[in-house]
């Protein structure tokens, strides 16, 4: 990606060759604009950001009267366990999971609808959720930063060792590229702390150039109507949870870590809640769903028992909530002798693949 300041870094070094009085009259004109800048973002009193994303969503606290056991049963919680999963949430941007251990409940009452991602809500007892730059890099730039009038834009995250390097557009009275080096932490309330050890404005120090005009990232940043993003000085702060578009999601990262390409979040405690083993434990990656009722298509299943298997294991299972029923088209299921269902998905990054999906197994 080409920052906005790059063009001009190299029309000065071509100006510095040329001529070395025109090339210091160009940074001296350079660097009153950047003071200019900061003198009015200094003088505007901005207040500091308060966070007013939405509640966190939560399974409701009443439930109706069910009217029949098959409705019971479509109130209650289902299991999930999941290993391996590249879970999309938006296109271009999945939860990168190694390992799930929770409940998926109904925010409306009844089963738990598939087709709408705003209607129930993942509970996690424990987790290990990663997410890639690309990942965190769509999230910010379609999702948390995806308003008018956005203070960041353009953005860009990579990691870099056990840091995070975030790239972009900052818009305070004037476009202005930046690039911050930040060390990451967990806080005991369980939000992701971005703390800079390195800051660049415009290709120079920004931390000496706030220092020089008595600011910090949260004197300059308007972050109000960013979800799930808050700033205390110079420090970032996101919400695990809050960050993410449905389907909703509940839990209490404990630990974060950086593994290659991936931020990797732990949720909760890997003994809170006994192991859920599917009925298929030869493959390394699947979805297992446990009781409570499920609803995917016209498909309705009481008492769930459901296995979610590649089609063609090749690693990670990559499942989309928006593409599932081609997913579901391009493979088959089976029934198992207790009434569970066995289902092999194609994962969503072959679909359309020359190969083709293939059928089941001829006994």
């Amino acid at each position: 990606m080409i920052e906005a300041g790059g063009p001009r870094r190299t029309a000065r070094v071509g100006l510095a060759a040329a001529n070395p009085r025109t090339a210091a009259r160009v940074r001296l004109l350079a660097g009153a604009a950047i003071a200019v800048g900061f003198m009015q973002i200094a003088c505007a009193k901005v207040a500091p950001a308060t966070d007013t994303t939405a509640v966190r969503a939560s399974p409701p606290t009443t439930v109706a009267t069910p009217a029949s056991p098959s409705t019971a049963a479509a109130d209650s919680a289902t299991q999930v366990a999941m290993r391996n999963v590249n879970f999309y949430i938006i296109p271009n941007a999945a939860l990168r999971i190694r390992r799930l251990r929770g409940d998926f409940r109904s925010l409306k009452g009844g089963p738990i609808l598939f087709d709408d991602k705003t209607a129930f809500v993942i509970d996690l007892d424990y987790a290990e959720i990663g997410l890639n730059g690309n990942d965190l890099t769509t999230l910010m730039n379609n999702h948390i930063f995806a308003y008018p009038g956005a203070p960041l834009k353009r953005l860009k995250i990579h990691t870099s060792g056990s840091q995070v390097v975030q790239s972009g557009i900052m818009h305070k009275i004037l476009d202005i590229p930046f690039e911050i080096t930040a060390d990451v932490s967990v806080t005991p309330e369980g939000l992701i702390k971005l703390h800079p050890v390195k800051t660049r404005i415009l290709g120079v120090n920004g931390n000496d150039l706030m220092r020089a005009f008595n600011l910090s990232l949260e004197k300059i940043l308007d972050l109000s109507k960013a979800k799930g993003v808050t700033v205390k000085g110079n420090d970032l702060f996101l919400d695990p949870v809050k960050i993410l578009p449905p389907p909703a999601i509940t839990g209490h990262a404990t630990a974060i870590r950086i593994d290659g390409d991936e931020l990797v979040q732990t949720f909760g405690s890997i003994g809170a809640k006994p192991p859920l083993i599917p009925p298929d434990t030869s493959q390394g990656a699947y979805m297992y769903y446990k009781g409570g009722t499920l609803r995917f298509g016209k498909l309705l299943m009481l008492d769930a028992d459901m296995e979610i298997e590649d089609l063609r294991p090749t690693g990670f299972f990559s499942f989309s909530l928006d593409q599932y029923q081609k997913q579901l088209v391009a493979g088959y299921e089976r029934t198992l002798a207790n009434g569970g269902l066995l289902v092999y998905m194609l994962g969503v990054e072959k679909l359309g693949s020359s190969s083709g999906a293939a059928g089941p197994p001829k006994n």
